[in-house]
């Protein structure tokens, strides 16, 4: 049996949760009323707290982390770094969320700082995840560009993330056309999602979420990562007949919470060699 049929069979048990684990998110204003229903949609329990004078009282109580680096501040960094200091001291599992790192130097040093503390799973779009492991990117602000994603520097991105998944001894998830998921000896090419999830604010801070809540629940970090985002994307592509945007934003939240009633994962797909994968 191939790495990935092992895998499959792990991704029929993760919906519904069998536990509804606490996610401690750490995570961007503009996106955290979205975060937080999804992981309530999925049968999660979301707290929304970053003030440090909590933190004992929260890291005695919590399942797992969401540190997301949407929307930086003095005290918003201070929050992230004590945050990864107290999951790593309490053994709670961590999901880093490189928003924007491709954008700021301020940004790529403090994701590194947090790496220092080892999460299970850090995440980024494509051109966040070139930066962050040591690639030119041509990212604009917290976007991914289609010029990071070509075949060949698909390519070159999962040569990178393995050596860097190694080295922090992390799973990295990279999101995109073509979604890159390694432990640092495997990479899945993932195919699956639509282009509007590119088109509302949040998307990408859902598959952190989703990978948090499953961590939580006990399940592995690469098992985590392939389900997490494999899920919102397939819920993306069941709403994509939806006419407008905001329907198609109200939908996709609406299947996370309906697709775990189906035997959603056999729908995803891969990709090798550029082709797909049945």
């Amino acid at each position: 049996m191939g790495k990935f049929e092992e895998l499959e069979e792990s991704l029929q048990k993760v919906f519904p949760l069998t536990k509804s684990p606490l996610v401690h998110c750490i995570t961007n204003e503009i996106t955290c009323e979205t975060v937080a229903n999804a992981l309530l949609y999925v049968n999660a329990k979301p707290v929304m707290a970053d003030d440090p004078r909590e933190f004992p009282e929260f890291f005695s109580q919590s399942d797992s982390l969401l540190l997301n680096l949407g929307h930086i501040s003095p005290t918003r960094e201070e929050a992230l770094l004590l945050g990864a200091h107290l999951a790593q001291e309490h053994q709670t599992p961590m999901v880093l969320d490189l928003v924007g790192v491709a954008a700021t130097k301020l940004r790529y040093e403090l994701a590194w700082k947090i790496t220092g503390y080892r999460p299970q799973v850090i995440k980024g779009n494509f051109s966040e995840m070139r930066s962050f492991c040591g690639l030119p990117s041509a990212g604009r602000g917290v976007d991914g560009s289609p010029v990071d994603q070509t075949p060949a520097a698909r390519q070159e991105l999962a040569q990178a993330m393995k050596t860097v998944a190694k080295k922090a001894q992390s799973v990295l998830l990279a999101t995109g056309a073509v979604d890159l998921v390694t432990d640092g000896k495997a990479v899945f090419h993932l195919q699956n999602g639509v282009s509007q999830l590119d088109r509302f604010t949040g998307s990408g801070d859902l598959v952190g979420a989703l990978i948090a809540a499953l961590l939580g629940s006990g399940l592995p970090p690469f098992v985590s990562g392939v389900a997490a985002v494999s899920y919102l994307n397939i819920a993306g592509e069941r709403a994509k007949d939806s006419v407008g945007l905001g329907n198609f934003r109200s939908e996709t939240l609406n299947q996370l919470s309906l697709l775990m009633e189906e035997d959603w994962w056999q729908a995803i797909r891969r990709v090798a060699d550029d082709k797909t994968i049945s």
